[in-house]
């Protein structure tokens, strides 16, 4: 029996065996098997490891997406994760190259995803509140929320669940810096039953700011000449 000869069903049952450059290929084979790669229904969870990634046609968006993750596990997330006042030239040149990947998917999830029930980010470093706030407010149903290592997550994003995450069980900002033991206890007052976790969050050293770089610069200085 021929691959095109079994019924949509078990068709559909074999893609989701296939990660995405795979199904890709082999939807160009012959328009049935496109019409599979194209049906929404194989498309309820993806999973991306790097935004390059994110910029391929091998996926499809669509309302029957329902979890999203993009965990980036790499040396260059440290690039990404320092403060910009910090990086040099060529970190700054690499940065560029691909800061707003991540925020304009997320963009293009809250208008063409709005089932969206988990959303997990690690290593994005470009990413802002901004950008997680609009997925809440688009995306209502949304669950759970995990972010590590994302470097410009602030309060400004707790507070944000705090307003527009009336469906959120689960948020995570392990490894986010920036953000307060405040900001975590305003979580835990508002949302009770939404389950927090933060470690190597809030006890963290936030990022400093350029004018606290430059006192401790002139500091050093004066340490010199004594």
């Amino acid at each position: 029996m021929h691959i095109t000869q079994l019924n949509r069903e078990c068709l559909l049952h074999l893609f989701s065996f296939l990660d995405k450059n795979s199904r890709k290929n082999l939807a160009k084979t012959c328009h049935k098997l496109l019409e599979v790669f194209q049906d929404p229904l194989l498309w309820s969870l993806l999973n991306f490891h790097s935004p390059v990634e994110l910029k391929k046609d091998n996926f499809l968006l669509g309302p029957a997406l329902k979890y999203l993750s993009i965990c980036w596990y790499s040396e260059r997330v440290k690039v990404c994760n320092i403060e910009d006042w910090m990086k040099n030239s060529f970190q700054k040149d690499f940065c560029n190259r691909h800061e707003n990947t991540v925020s304009d998917f997320l963009l293009d999830v809250c208008n063409r995803c709005p089932n969206l029930l988990s959303l997990t980010l690690s290593g994005c470093g470009h990413v802002t509140d901004d950008c997680i706030l609009q997925v809440l407010k688009n995306c209502p149903n949304l669950k759970s929320l995990k972010l590590e290592n994302c470097v410009r997550i602030t309060d400004h994003t707790l507070e944000a669940v705090t307003l527009h995450g009336g469906s959120l069980r689960t948020l995570h900002v392990d490894f986010c810096r920036n953000v307060t033991r405040a900001g975590l206890e305003r979580v835990r007052q508002k949302c009770p039953s939404v389950m927090l976790r933060a470690e190597r969050s809030a006890n963290m050293i936030p990022d400093s700011k350029p004018e606290k770089k430059l006192m401790l610069e002139k500091a050093s200085r004066k340490l010199v000449q004594l």
